[in-house]
C-alpha cells in the first residue's frame, strides 16, 4: 500500500530529466524515486535536521580552553578598562 497521497506535475528541460532518468536507470529504481530522495536531501524533515546538527556538533573537535586563572586575570583586565 502506496504512503503517496500527493500528485505533483513537474517540468524539467530535456538536461534535468535525462541526468535523473539515467540516474534512476542506473540504480533500477524510477524517476520519481530519484526525485524524492533529492528533495529529502535538499530539504530534510524537522527531526531528520536537529539530528543532523546535534550530530555535527557532537564530532566537531574539542576547542581549546584557557587555564581558569589565566581567563579570570583577562576578565578582569577587561572589566577594569586596561
Amino acid at each position: 500500500m502506496s504512503m503517496f497521497d500527493r500528485r505533483v506535475q513537474l517540468l524539467l528541460d530535456r538536461d534535468r530529466y535525462e541526468r535523473v532518468a539515467r540516474e534512476a536507470g542506473r540504480r533500477g529504481v524510477s524517476v520519481a524515486t530519484v526525485i524524492r530522495e533529492a528533495i529529502d536531501r535538499s530539504i530534510p524533515a524537522g527531526e531528520e535536521r536537529r539530528m543532523k546538527a546535534g550530530r555535527l556538533i557532537l564530532d566537531a573537535p574539542d576547542i581549546p580552553l584557557p587555564d581558569p586563572a589565566a581567563l579570570r586575570k583577562e576578565l578582569e583586565e577587561i572589566r577594569s578598562g586596561r
